[in-house]
């Protein structure tokens, strides 16, 4: 069977059609992704948040309290070792972190007990700047703010 000069491939015309294409549809699409990291940093420091204040409830079942502002998010790593001793602290701890956690940014989250108010605690993350307060992917993210 013998092929015909046209059937052998595509000409230079429909290649260029093609990336002129893709180039557009480019233009478009990028802004729109490359937006996305930010979005779900956030997304995931408020998950990360979510899941410290999980284990903050067991290690209240099983101590009576929460941890103190000095012990920190690492008493939910390893047994604190600074008053109160927790007496009933689970081995393997409650998070599964080698240290203190830290926010999708590379900041420590801000943990204190008792929290502002009435709040029994509070976790804060300071967003993309690591400062307090900001606005869009530099505002705090506050745990008592997630919905």
């Amino acid at each position: 069977m013998r092929y015909t000069k046209r059937e052998s491939g595509f000409t230079l015309i429909e290649l260029m059609v093609v990336l002129v294409i893709l180039g557009i549809l480019a233009t478009f699409l990028m802004p729109k992704i490359l937006n996305r990291p930010d979005e779900a940093r956030i997304i995931k420091a408020k998950n990360d948040i979510r899941a410290i204040e999980s284990a903050l409830q067991l290690y209240k079942i099983d101590n009576g309290s929460y941890p103190t502002t000095e012990q920190g998010l690492m008493a939910l790593v390893k047994k604190p070792d600074i008053e109160p001793i927790p007496r009933h602290y689970r081995d393997g701890g409650y998070l599964d972190y080698e240290s203190t956690p830290v926010d999708p940014w590379g900041n420590k989250y801000i943990y204190r007990s008792p929290g502002e108010g009435d709040r029994e605690y509070e976790i804060i993350s300071f967003g993309a700047d690591g400062k307090e307060g900001g606005e869009g992917v530099d505002a705090d993210i506050r745990s008592w703010e997630i919905k």
